[in-house]
């Protein structure tokens, strides 16, 4: 038994083992390549620069980067209410006949592919915003709306399982003094459960943030700052899933520098969301 005991921790280290060196391969690669080009370049010519002209050896990613910031911003703002309202609904209003169906279709919500979801706003949303506008319908909108669409499963199932581990005494207290059910679950439940909200919100930043293909369907992949909602943008991934395929010498690593800065917007991303549970759990 003795034995068995020691393979299996064997084991089970061997596989914990392999995350972290996957990782760290990872992070030896992109920072190997990404680094020595972002020293080629310039930082501030790299991070700041507003053109993005491979032909000409110019490679400013700083349309792209707020690209990013932009489309996460307008998706979370759009799907971060309805993401929240669904997860009180499920948690302290939806009747358990038919909880189950909701439930599943949620979870079947996260588990569809992002190309589909991209496949989806090419067909259906794109052609709706250009009759709404009257202009190309790939737009920072079109793929704003997409992502609060994907990130809603991400922040639901967060937030739900949050608003459920609130003791019981937070709720009965709350009526106990007076309060309806809606007063009680949106005055006493729901800021008992703020950390595990908002550790919701980033994870979903997160997923946002990282999302390539449908974006690269419905954005409209424009390497310049958009001056409104309703033209196309670039993204970071977007920007390295187009262009890899034929990249070559400084554009290649300039590419592998980008996914360096991604990374590190990641890894932001999700200390923030660590920091946050780990709050959460304390108190």
């Amino acid at each position: 038994m003795k034995i068995k005991e020691v393979l299996m921790k064997g084991v089970c280290m061997a596989a914990a083992c392999t995350s972290v060196l996957a990782v760290i391969l990872i992070c030896a690669f992109l920072f190997g390549n990404g680094i020595p080009a972002i020293g080629k370049i310039g930082v501030f010519d790299f991070l700041a620069g507003v053109k993005w002209k491979p032909g000409n050896d110019i490679y400013g990613i700083l349309p792209m980067i707020l690209g990013s910031i932009y489309v996460t911003g307008l998706s979370l703002i759009m799907g971060v209410p309805v993401a929240l309202l669904t997860s009180v609904y499920m948690a302290f209003y939806c009747p358990k006949r038919v909880y189950g169906p909701f439930k599943a279709a949620i979870n079947l919500l996260a588990g569809v592919p992002s190309v589909v979801y991209g496949f989806f706003g090419l067909v259906i949303i794109v052609p709706l915003m250009r009759q709404m506008t009257g202009r190309d319908g790939s737009t920072m909108l079109t793929a704003s709306i997409l992502l609060a669409i994907m990130v809603l499963p991400t922040i639901i199932g967060v937030t739900e399982t949050a608003l459920r581990s609130v003791p019981a005494a937070y709720y009965e207290g709350a009526v106990a003094m007076g309060a309806t059910h809606e007063r009680a679950v949106f005055t006493a439940v729901l800021p008992a459960a703020r950390s595990g909200v908002i550790a919701g919100i980033v994870l979903g930043m997160g997923r946002v943030v990282g999302e390539t293909m449908a974006v690269v369907m419905v954005a409209g992949n424009q390497a310049r700052i958009p001056d409104s909602i309703f033209e196309g943008v670039r993204t970071l991934t977007s920007n390295i899933v187009m262009e890899m395929g034929y990249a070559a010498d400084l554009h290649r690593e300039a590419l592998i520098a980008t996914g360096v800065v991604l990374f590190v917007f990641i890894l932001i991303i999700n200390m923030a969301a660590s920091v946050i549970k780990n709050k959460a759990i304390k108190y």
